[in-house]
């Protein structure tokens, strides 16, 4: 009898003991797979880390003069505080020693991953999917395609482009805690959380305003409980919203490179074209190879222009095949919205300068992910596993190839204008980042091609004088300044064309060319420097001292102004 009561006691010991071992080595199984995933990505984008700044990197509050007496206060006031809030956390850490922004921005992907993971493990559970194995392995191979897609390699490698990174990190965050709500009505500090995190995706980039739609739409086709569950929420969001949707129509009013004053592209023109590039991402999300970072896209004006009616009847037969398969393929139904949804801000009628980007498929890729998911879940567990591992193994080798052109600017630039060669802008930022390596003959011949390529404007003409300067060919310098003088006089191109003749030594024609920067420009710091520089070389120590005080009186930090002051001193 004793036997037989103490055997409930000892079974039940059993029982408990062997459900809280495999939920122990379950957890630390997690963990180990997103330790892995944290180095592997690192490996990924090793190349990368110690990558220079380009492009929009060299307009970032951090590389402005005079950065280091800037407060905190400086630093986020204006459009995208959160964004320059992390810029500033960046510049404590490292000053402008690229390799910090690089780290912080590999961290904030690897972040985004593990939500895409928990995203996808809800809705693969909406789905049917109700082995938690499988459900495991589905959402571990969405993050980890997410994780180390080689299309990611520019939303992560490009400083400027933290804006992405940062932005879509809230963005997943707050569509996470929404749908991990699994109380009859959504409380309080539920519907505070998601719009907390919506708000801080906002003040990172404006494309995040599509998730109240998001949620609406996750909400109705997933049935988890409409406004009545959400009325909290869905109210706090509207009013949001509205204040969002008013701050964007102020930024898009006041911008030339996006919103209805872009030269060149009218809406219809815009959306004519998107009709081309969706497709050319979503070529390049399944086929990964001709990436550039200023690819050369032709612009549809017209629906029969480089075949956009094609374009335009794909996409209209992929939402009707979504509509027609959405309840055998739920997940990838969704998935055509999501990506369609997401794409919006960036791939419709609102003109955008540069017609396409890889780093615009960095939010929009969750719904090719749950399109894959969806196709690939009938099978099982077995079946899946080696070729997910297989394609993790491929996307890791490709982004760190990819990632070696991140490297360095010249690597960059040579890798876009090998593929766009007949556009401008790719071989003028090549011949730039040669100058900067002090390769003046290389950075001459780069910019004769982009003069060729189209007629060549003042800051062309500017840089082409410098890589000449560079070269020694100082008299070929001064005919380029003083062409850019006819197309845009200014007080730096003076100022530059004075300098030029201050190295050949006719310091009068220096003066002369000064004397017209002060008129152009009386606050140009740099045309009393100049000036300074020309009456040492004359030997006129007193008027020399007397420049770099005038320049010092408009800026009294102004370095090159000091060390003129005190080489006259000395």
């Amino acid at each position: 009898m004793k036997k037989s009561k103490r055997q409930p006691a000892e079974v039940a010991a059993k029982t408990a003991a062997a459900s809280v071992a495999p939920a122990q080595s379950i957890a630390w199984w997690k963990w180990g797979i997103a330790f892995a995933g944290l180095l592997l990505v690192f490996l990924v984008y090793g190349p990368a880390l110690d990558g220079g700044f380009v492009f929009d990197d060299r307009y970032l509050p951090f590389q402005a003069p005079g950065v280091e007496d800037q407060p905190l206060s400086g630093w986020i006031t204006g459009l995208r505080p959160l964004l320059m809030f992390s810029f500033w956390i960046d510049y404590q850490i490292g000053k402008t020693n690229p390799n910090s922004y690089h780290v912080f921005n590999v961290l904030l992907h690897f972040f985004s991953s593990v939500l895409i993971a928990l995203i996808v493990a809800r809705l693969v559970e909406l789905a049917g999917v109700a082995k938690g194995k499988m459900r495991a392995l589905l959402a571990i191979a969405a993050g980890g395609v997410f994780l180390l897609h080689p299309l990611q390699s520019e939303s992560v490698g490009y400083i400027a482009s933290r804006s992405e990174v940062l932005s879509v990190l809230f963005y997943f965050a707050a569509y996470a805690v929404f749908l991990y709500c699994r109380t009859e009505r959504m409380t309080i500090g539920r519907a505070l959380a998601v719009c907390a995190l919506f708000g801080c995706a906002f003040l990172t980039k404006e494309h995040t305003l599509t998730l109240p739609i998001l949620l609406v739409v996750t909400d109705y086709l997933w049935k988890l409980g409409g406004i009545r569950k959400h009325a909290i929420l869905y109210g706090l969001l509207l009013a949001a919203g509205a204040v969002g949707g008013v701050l964007v129509l102020r930024v898009l009013r006041g911008a030339n490179t996006a919103g209805f004053s872009v030269a060149g592209l009218s809406p219809a023109s815009y959306f004519f074209t998107q009709c081309r590039v969706l497709w050319t991402y979503i070529r390049m999300f399944f086929l990964p190879y001709g990436q550039n970072v200023d690819p050369d896209v032709a612009i549809s004006h017209g629906l029969m222009d480089h075949g956009a009616i094609f374009g335009l009847a794909s996409l209209l037969v992929l939402c009707g095949a979504a509509w027609f398969f959405r309840k055998q393929y739920p997940l990838a139904a969704f998935g055509v919205i999501v990506f369609l949804l997401l794409m919006a801000p960036t791939s419709s009628f609102v003109p955008i300068k540069d017609v396409l980007a890889e780093r615009r498929m960095y939010l929009p890729m969750l719904g090719l992910l749950l399109i894959c998911v969806d196709l690939v879940r009938r099978l099982t567990y077995s079946q899946l596993v080696w070729p997910a591992a297989a394609g993790l193994a491929l996307c890791a080798i490709v982004a760190h190839e990819r990632n070696k052109v991140w490297n360095s600017p010249i690597a960059l630039w040579t890798d876009s204008t090998a593929k766009s060669p007949n556009k401008v802008r790719p071989r003028f930022q090549l011949a730039q980042a040669y100058y900067e390596e002090q390769r003046y003959t290389e950075a001459v011949s780069n910019v004769e091609i982009a003069a060729r390529l189209a007629p060549p404007d003042d800051a062309l003409l500017i840089d082409w004088a410098l890589a000449l300067d560079g070269a020694g060919r100082r008299q070929e310098a001064a005919d380029k300044l003083r062409q850019a003088a006819v197309a845009n006089p200014t007080a730096h191109v003076y100022s530059q064309l004075a300098m030029i003749y201050g190295k050949m030594g006719e310091n009068q024609k220096a003066l002369d060319a000064l004397a017209v920067a002060e008129k152009l420009d009386a606050n140009f710091l740099m045309t009393y420097v100049y000036r300074g520089n020309v009456f040492v070389q004359m030997g006129d120590r007193a008027a020399a001292a007397r420049e770099f005080n005038r320049a010092l009186a408009i800026d009294p930090k102004y370095v090159p102004a000091i060390e003129g002051l005190r080489l006259v001193n000395r």
